[in-house]
């Protein structure tokens, strides 16, 4: 099957580089109704059989333009949201974004023991992903797209997927509603597809330069 994963549009904590993982959370930003409504044109060509959106807010408004158009209730569930940041919720300053963004690389590169402090560990992140995924597949049907937030499609893709890893991961991240399309099975194994438009050998022939310095790591929540 295909699972399209989609990231949400543009909040205002996207805008002022805030962590910020709690549920509902904010709504999104002219620029990210904007860019909802873009979605439906995005996956045009798509046939679409369920819609999944997380708990918070801003999944729910990016989806909803999709929904209109499709005519589909969407699934709400508490798995697909974001990475909660624990001790370091609602910060902005250098050392906060570091914490978390170790804590998800760490994770990246299959140590899902180590523990985001004050919140879950990779297991328990990529559990309740997981489990969203078991139920998608459960409905017997062909495509899905789950909206859910950047750091923890970067997390799932490197942990659940055979060609996308740490080192892929590092360099590309997830715009917002940037789509990274997913095929496969949980019995046979997942692959990328595609990753915001491109197949995963042509992105990284393209490659982003990053440091991983918490100043040029851009946050997804």
């Amino acid at each position: 099957m295909r699972l399209i994963l989609v990231r949400h549009g543009q909040t205002p904590a996207n805008v002022d580089g805030i962590l910020e993982s709690t549920v509902p959370g904010p709504g999104l930003t002219a620029l990210g109704h904007e860019q909802a409504e873009e979605l439906v044109d995005a996956l045009a060509d798509d046939k679409i059989d369920a819609i999944f959106v997380s708990s918070m807010i801003r999944t729910h408004l990016t989806a909803a333009p999709l929904v209109a158009a499709r005519g589909i209730e969407p699934v709400v569930r508490d798995g697909l949201r974001e990475i909660a940041a624990g001790d370091v919720e609602g910060n902005t300053d250098d050392a906060s974004v570091h914490q978390y963004v170790h804590t998800l690389l760490a994770w990246c590169a299959g140590d899902l023991h180590v523990r985001m402090p004050g919140a879950e560990s990779g297991h328990e992140v990529i559990a309740r992903f997981d489990q969203v995924v078991d139920e998608a597949e459960s409905l017997g049907v062909d495509n899905v797209v789950l909206v859910s937030h950047g750091a923890m499609i970067r997390a799932w893709c490197a942990t659940r997927t055979g060609n996308v890893d740490l080192d892929f991961v590092s360099n590309h991240y997830v715009v917002n509603t940037g789509i990274v399309v997913v095929e496969g099975s949980s019995e046979t194994g997942w692959e990328v597809a595609s990753w915001l438009g491109e197949s995963v050998s042509e992105a990284a022939a393209m490659g982003v330069a990053s440091d991983h310095s918490p100043a040029s790591e851009p946050l997804e929540d």
